[in-house]
């Protein structure tokens, strides 16, 4: 805790801040954990169904760069708030309303909102309250704080659905998720200031030397949503995963991800990021071939565990990504521009995957799970030979 305390400033609101994390990603854990099941086993959503909810899930992702310019005025701890209360409108809908198609997607795009509006101010308010040079380490206190509420979530879903394998208590978790949500907010309250949203999210920058960062990042999105909407999806429809299973599975991803953070990063650093770019999309391409064709290979129970060890390791081969915020930097001028460049970059990534989710949910339903994933390695490989063009140092572009 004194490792904590040395790294904000002690005026500020830091704790109060850390504590909404924290119980927000408690209620995201629980949220997460039963939600596609929910979808599938009581909201009857089918492969189509969950590529149109995913849809509308990222539109506020897109969004979000207008919201902010409109609302700039705002301190990012007034914007913080804003989206904690729309959060729990959203938690609230999924805990109230019934379980009709458009009505949860109606829920699930709201609380998709107040997520995304979090999402930048957490790091902008972290920022401001650190102690000079000890920005870093701020964002990695949130993430880490974060990263526990969210995996204690997920194990409460696995414990609780395990014990209660012959009912359905979705509806009373999504309560359960929506009081959490309510505590976020009350917590967010507590904290004061008139921090301003950093100016390079609210506006999009183009510049040619990044051309290639932003087709990476199309690429990115695009095989990031696959996995994303349709990996649990796949578990689920087709060889019948239970809540508890897919929670004990992001569980596992979670965990695995947070060991190999600090070794990729290391191997970005010691091979270089186009190595690694390279090689993390030719890997890809064999999770996808075994998580479409398994069935195929295998008896049932076998291909189920083959496409669970494959759900992890593309959980941890998407850390790659980081490679190209690496690259990113290799080629700015200033920090302010790599900011800016990679805000845009996420603006693109979410662009491309909303289209994706509704592709891939029409693949799935008219042509087969074998030729969604095909279609899914089939973007990585375009992936590795575009990063294979790419130049390290500053007369990349």
């Amino acid at each position: 805790m004194n490792r904590i305390g040395d790294t904000f400033r002690r005026e500020t609101s830091y704790k109060a801040l850390l504590l909404s994390i924290l119980i927000a990603g408690l209620s995201y854990g629980l949220y997460k954990g039963m939600l596609d099941n929910y979808l599938a086993e009581i909201v009857c959503m089918g492969e189509m169904d969950r590529g149109v909810t995913e849809f509308f899930r990222e539109l506020p992702g897109i969004a979000l760069v207008f919201i902010l310019a409109v609302f700039y005025m705002m301190s990012a701890e007034t914007m913080y708030k804003a989206g904690a209360v729309i959060m729990l409108a959203g938690m609230g809908m999924h805990a109230l309303l019934p379980p009709d198609k458009v009505l949860v997607t109606l829920a699930i795009c709201t609380y998709s909102l107040g997520e995304h509006i979090q999402l930048g101010m957490k790091s902008t308010l972290m920022m401001s309250y650190a102690r000079p040079g000890r920005g870093g380490a701020a964002l990695g206190v949130q993430s880490a704080v974060s990263q526990i509420g969210t995996l204690a979530g997920h194990l409460v879903i696995v414990g609780a659905f395990s014990l209660l394998s012959h009912s359905q208590p979705y509806r009373p978790f999504f309560f359960a998720a929506a009081v959490l949500t309510a505590l976020s907010a009350i917590c967010s309250l507590r904290v004061r200031g008139q921090s301003r949203p950093d100016a390079t999210n609210r506006r999009f920058y183009f510049h040619r030397k990044y051309g290639k960062y932003y087709m990476l990042e199309m690429f990115y999105g695009a095989r990031k949503q696959v996995f994303l909407t349709f990996g649990p999806y796949v578990l689920i429809l087709f060889y019948g995963a239970g809540a508890a299973t897919v929670s004990l599975l992001f569980a596992l991803s979670a965990i695995a991800c947070f060991f190999a953070s600090p070794v990729v990063g290391r191997l970005i650093d010691r091979v270089g990021y186009k190595a690694v770019m390279v090689a993390d999309t030719l890997i890809l391409v064999v999770v996808c071939f075994f998580y479409g064709f398994a069935h195929h290979l295998f008896a049932r129970d076998v291909a189920f565990i083959v496409c669970c060890v494959n759900y992890v390791l593309d959980a941890v081969i998407s850390l790659a990504s980081m490679a190209s915020n690496v690259y990113v930097k290799d080629l700015s001028e200033s920090e302010q521009e790599v900011k800016a460049t990679i805000s845009t970059g996420v603006s693109i990534n979410h662009v491309i995957t909303i289209f994706i989710a509704l592709f891939g949910g029409w693949i799935w339903e008219t042509l087969g799970i074998e030729t969604l994933f095909i279609a899914s390695a089939v973007l990585g490989l375009f992936n590795s030979a575009y990063a294979a063009t790419i130049r390290t140092g500053k007369q990349a572009g």
